[in-house]
């Protein structure tokens, strides 16, 4: 009865208003963006120019109210079903294959046809999965995550099926890398030494770049991610091919200057910037709202992971604060990853901007995380 009464007042209690704000801004931010972006190609497309922003606000919508739905539910309540989930997360990666369900884009077959979001990619879902099922898994074995084996290899070892599954199925290294860094950061926060993750992650990382350029050197197998590295080193070097996306980015930011060229007024969506609502939508940004856009909006996800920071801090147990921290880390490491692919800091991947890019299935995940993390503020102490 205690435990009743508890749970009523827990989830009464305000949550992290500051977060939520940010949140929403940047929502309101990457829907106004999207609409200018997604104009041009959507009229090409589809013969309207708000195609795409009408999808996202539909979105947006179903995202707000679970993540209000889900800022009430008790956390804890998640770790009953981690191993479920977990099993789930590895499964549900193998829609994409069955017929009619699963659907091919540029050669990737990483999304499902459903009737609302009309493209999910189940990719998003077992982000969510790893995270719950490892702050579970190294709550439980917190006093063994000092031993390299227990505490490093094991972790990794349970995590290799997920990523053997993106890699075979839907040749999705990008979710890969953002999942492993994800685990990363939460291995560190509850203990695992870092001279582990210095000395075998950079062994590791060494071997997993030699073996894929051996895959795609001498088989034939990946080879378009060696195209994107020399893009990367040298993106003049095939302008009107593998560097034409990146050598167009860096066109729209240069030309953005201090204070943009206005909102609406970008060229290069015009079918220069291939679907610039997608992962390039940070370049149209740029454009538009100049230097003083970029850092409102980095400094808008700053807050969102100082705000992350804290609630993981501040959480009344370790699974709450590995919880917070893995969700604060996902939203993060996409949008600095993003935003250095974009200003060809990084060889080009397929990671989206947070809240920004154009996707049903993202944004809906990301905000239900969200809800998640208001949940655990409401419980933790004063932030």
């Amino acid at each position: 009865m205690a435990t009743k009464k508890q749970h009523i007042k827990s989830t009464n209690k305000p949550f992290d208003f500051v977060l939520l704000i940010t949140v929403l801004i940047l929502l309101a931010l990457g829907i106004i963006m999207v609409l200018s972006a997604s104009s041009p190609s959507s009229l090409a497309t589809t013969g309207s120019s708000y195609t795409y922003v009408l999808k996202q606000i539909l979105s947006a919508a179903i995202g707000i109210i679970a993540m209000m739905i889900l800022s009430k539910v008790d956390y804890r309540i998640y770790a009953k079903f981690y191993k479920i989930i977990y099993a789930l997360s590895i499964i549900v990666l193998f829609l994409v294959l069955v017929p009619g369900l699963g659907r091919t884009v540029n050669g990737a077959r990483r999304w499902i046809n459903l009737p609302i979001v009309s493209s999910f990619q189940p990719s998003e879902l077992t982000k969510i999965g790893v995270i719950i099922f490892y702050a579970v898994y190294l709550t439980k074995h917190k006093d063994e995550l000092k031993n390299i084996w227990r505490g490093f290899f094991k972790p990794f070892l349970i995590l290799l099926p997920v990523i053997l599954v993106l890699l075979g199925i839907q040749t999705h290294l990008s979710a890969s890398i953002l999942i492993i860094l994800v685990v990363s950061a939460m291995m560190i926060v509850a203990g695992t030494r870092v001279s582990h993750f210095v000395t075998f992650g950079t062994i590791g990382a060494t071997a997993g770049i030699g073996f894929m350029y051996i895959l795609a050197k001498f088989f034939n197998i990946g080879g378009f991610r060696l195209t994107r590295i020399t893009a990367f080193l040298n993106p003049w070097a095939d302008a009107q091919g593998s560097g034409w996306q990146i050598i167009q980015s860096l066109y729209a930011i240069g030309s953005g200057g201090l204070f943009g060229a206005g909102l609406g007024n970008s060229k290069q969506k015009y079918l220069y910037i291939s679907e610039p609502h997608n992962d390039f939508i940070f370049a149209v940004l740029a454009e538009e709202l100049g230097f003083i856009g970029c850092v409102a909006v980095i400094l808008l996800f700053a807050i969102f992971i100082w705000r992350g920071i804290l609630i993981a801090m501040k959480a009344p147990d370790m699974f709450g604060s590995l919880l917070a921290t893995g969700f604060t880390a996902l939203i993060g490491f996409q949008a600095i990853i993003n935003i250095a692919v974009v200003t060809s800091s990084m060889p080009v991947t397929g990671i989206a901007l947070p809240f920004f890019s154009y996707g049903g299935t993202s944004l809906i995940i990301l905000l239900c995380a969200v809800g998640v993390l208001l949940n655990i503020s409401r419980q933790s102490q004063k932030i």
